[in-house]
């Protein structure tokens, strides 16, 4: 099993940004196109692109669907994206155009027997997105967490056939302290699927420590990369070591 650099773009106001710890009060701007960052990222050899529709997340719907589209039809990489997908129309509204992959997140918390189904229905084509505080799955932008712990969510989905879980320790994120690579090779052990890793990345020592662990197929990179910490081309060659 490969291990795969997904270069992040987490879009708010159709500007690309990331927020710390979810926080959406505590947001650095680092672009005003996603659609040229997304560009930009296939251009340096990108094979994947993670999206992420912040505003849709907090509001429960889709706001910044026109770039992730725009992007999955002009670039050669693959997109996957997460944030407001809440119905089996949104899911299609971007496989049909396109997207590669659509993460479903809170509605698999609020409402796991449509996530299941969902599954069962498109197959690889839809990842589990678990985003965990404290070992507990928090929903709806990380706005609230619930009293369901991660690790047995992802066994659920596992057990279901889901394929791909992107898997977010929200106390990393945005922090450049690195990985909570513990949680994320619990959650690779407990599902035996894809696990990609998610929040805290800040150098390619951690592209390393993460890729040498079994059972975690990728890394999402995001800050790092904007504060400039390590290129993507960089990244992407430790990915394939």
């Amino acid at each position: 099993m490969g291990f795969t650099i997904y270069p992040a773009i987490d879009m708010r106001g159709g500007n690309c940004v990331r927020l710390l710890q979810g926080d959406y009060n505590q947001e650095t701007i680092y672009g005003d196109s996603p659609f040229d960052m997304a560009q930009s990222f296939a251009g340096a050899g990108s094979e994947w692109i993670h999206m992420v529709d912040l505003d849709g997340a907090k509001d429960g719907k889709r706001v910044n669907d026109r770039f992730v589209i725009e992007a999955a039809g002009k670039l050669k990489a693959n997109i996957q994206i997460g944030g407001g997908i809440r119905s089996e129309k949104d899911i299609l509204h971007y496989l049909e155009n396109g997207v590669d992959r659509v993460i479903i997140g809170s509605i698999a918390v609020s409402n796991p027997e449509f996530a299941i189904e969902m599954i069962r229905k498109y197959g690889a084509r839809i990842a589990v997105g678990i985003d965990a505080k404290n070992g507990y799955v928090a929903t709806h932008g990380w706005l609230e967490t619930s009293a369901l712990k991660a690790v047995d969510l992802g066994k659920r989905f596992a057990d279901a056939g889901a394929e791909t879980f992107i898997f977010t320790d929200i106390a990393t994120d945005g922090t450049l302290k690195g990985p909570n690579i513990a949680a994320v090779c619990d959650m690779a052990e407990v599902t035996g699927k894809n696990v990609i890793a998610s929040g805290g990345v800040s150098s390619l020592a951690d592209l390393k420590a993460l890729a040498a662990e079994k059972g975690i197929s990728g890394a999402i990179v995001g800050k790092a990369l904007y504060e400039n910490r390590f290129t993507l081309q960089e990244a992407l060659e430790e990915g394939k070591r």
